[in-house]
């Protein structure tokens, strides 16, 4: 299958846009789904050509691959996957399980494809030995000053002192939460306060590592097969705060390093109320730890798998670090619990979950957004408390892979009728 295939493909093609208007990858997304896969490898190629990060290009090469392959153009699909390989695709697993790819499997060259992916293990089962990326951080602001004396030519700049030298993590980052670059420096640009406010904060981390690296031994002690990411500290333009991949943990610190002195009146409603405290930064690592950790569960496009996925990190990672990262879900829902469940129950055995996660579009100022996480949450806690093994329990929400029967078994959907 496709990488990300599980992913439910949100894009509903209107019936006044034009091709012109629409990401050539999303229209390809739903001509895969529709299996014109002729096609729809035809629009993965073009995606190639218009991406800004490698990672992105990697990706579309990949999918190319795949449809080539589905529509008998075998050779065509090998050359496809060798320019995903040089291109930076890694994930070997993926190619040697993907059903899609099964016609390749037979040819001369897949054998010498294989032996050419270079993978590095970017994770550790010693939590003292995860390590703290700064590099991007430095490399950013050079960037920055360097932009803000010539603003004519700051993409260029970006490019050649930010994105070039990109850390795994960072290359990552930019293909998957930030993925254009102009739009990225036109958000910077439209932030110079803020910017100039928060440099000092991100280069605080290492003061709070002895705080992440505590989370780690924790979690370790209660699933013992915990796996330890390296941990890449960037810039954004509060694409992400925090996300995980395959390179390690992903934290946006310009979106998580927030401390009294910090202006905000240039961040919009939904930035000003996610924009997290610095001291607050461990709770976050040990939420995206939670996420790396997750290869054990089911693939399901439902609300329920969503919030839930979201939720355990939130509860975990508060087991481990003392704290959710999500508190401010928690201060508003108080009093609010049983109209928040009525109108999840509603919802939560559809592939839909644009109303409860990653909805910041809805945030209001009576109303967050990301209310799915609480859910979720209380799913866990819910499981969790009713468990006698506790470390069971953990390891339980990890590796779900039927979230009805977990929900069920939790007895959360009686605790707020």
């Amino acid at each position: 299958m496709l990488k990300f295939k599980q992913l439910l493909i949100l894009l509903l093609l209107a019936a006044t846009a034009t091709v012109a208007q629409v990401r050539p990858e999303k229209i390809a997304d739903s001509l895969y789904k529709a299996k014109n896969f002729k096609e729809a490898g035809r629009y993965y190629l073009k995606a190639t050509r218009q991406v800004d990060f490698e990672v992105l290009r990697s990706d579309n090469y990949y999918n190319a691959a795949c449809c080539y392959a589905l529509s008998g153009q075998k050779d065509s699909a090998l050359v496809l996957l060798t320019n995903a390989v040089n291109s930076g695709y890694k994930n070997i697993d993926q190619i040697k399980k993907d059903t899609d790819l099964e016609s390749l499997r037979s040819l001369p060259g897949w054998p010498k494809l294989l032996n050419s992916i270079k993978t590095v293990k970017n994770s550790t089962t010693d939590p003292y030995k995860a390590k703290l990326i700064t590099s991007d951080v430095k490399n950013f602001w050079k960037a920055y000053d360097l932009a803000k004396k010539d603003t004519a030519n700051a993409i260029n700049l970006y490019k050649k002192y930010y994105v070039e030298p990109a850390s795994n993590g960072l290359q990552d980052y930019l293909g998957y939460k930030i993925r254009n670059l102009k739009n990225f420096v036109k958000s910077v640009n439209t932030k110079p306060l803020f910017y100039a406010a928060v440099r000092k904060n991100t280069y605080a981390v290492d003061q709070q590592k002895p705080q992440m690296i505590q989370s780690f031994v924790k979690f370790k002690q209660i699933y013992n097969k915990a796996q330890f990411p390296d941990i890449y500290f960037v810039i954004g333009a509060f694409n992400s705060g925090g996300t995980s991949t395959d390179a390690g943990l992903l934290i946006g610190l310009d979106q998580s390093a927030r401390t009294e002195e910090v202006p905000v009146k240039e961040l919009n409603l939904w930035q000003q109320n996610n924009f997290t405290n610095l001291k607050s930064l461990p709770n976050l690592i040990a939420h995206e730890l939670i996420h790396f950790n997750q290869n054990g569960l089911a693939g399901d496009t439902t609300l329920l798998a969503g919030s839930l996925t979201e939720g355990m990190a939130d509860f975990i990672g508060e087991l481990i670090s003392d704290k959710t990262a999500n508190e401010r879900l928690h201060v508003w829902a108080k009093g609010k619990e049983k109209q928040i469940w009525t109108d999840f129950e509603k919802e939560m055995y559809l592939a839909k979950s644009h109303n409860w996660i990653a909805n910041s579009d809805q945030e209001t100022a009576d109303k967050p957004a990301d209310l799915g996480y609480w859910v979720g949450y209380q799913i866990c806690k819910a499981y969790y408390n009713k468990s006698t093994d506790k470390n069971k329990a953990v390891n339980d929400m990890l590796n779900i892979k039927n979230y009805k029967e977990f929900y069920v078994k939790s007895g959360a959907g009686q605790l707020f009728k």
